[in-house]
């Protein structure tokens, strides 16, 4: 039996949304200098927090920012993740990971950046899921 943490939920939830995002959307953990030549981009990140059951189950809490090229297209694909993570992700399973809920911590907004040529969205939410 795998131990409770051991689901790297960035790299699952990322290779999951790349299953259902049009073909051009980059979704990554980390962010580079060619941001602005990859719009839209989903960025997906863990963040300190969340807890455990000290047995299999692990609470995440999860950023997921979206870079588009304008501020409706980045509100528009976040809440699309949104509604793909809620209704989606729960019991969903790949080969190493089994999602069993999610709840938004918060909705996706507008979030600032630094970089006037592109919009940020953003939303946290908390995924809970078990080694498979």
């Amino acid at each position: 039996m795998s131990a409770v943490g051991s689901v790297d939920v960035e790299l699952e939830l990322m290779q999951w949304l790349r299953s259902r995002i049009e073909p051009g959307t980059v979704v990554r953990d980390e962010l580079d200098n060619q941001l602005l030549a990859e719009l839209p981009t989903i960025q997906v990140e863990r963040l300190p927090g969340g807890d455990d059951d000290g047995l299999r189950l692990d609470r995440a809490l999860v950023d997921i920012n979206v870079y588009a090229a304008t501020r409706g297209e980045a509100l528009a694909l976040a809440a699309q993740v949104r509604g793909w993570l809620l209704a989606e992700l729960p019991g969903a399973a790949t080969a190493t990971a089994v999602f069993t809920r999610v709840d938004t911590v918060t909705a996706p907004a507008i979030r600032p950046y630094e970089n006037t040529g592109l919009r940020r969205a953003g939303a946290t939410y908390q995924i809970y899921s078990h080694p498979a």
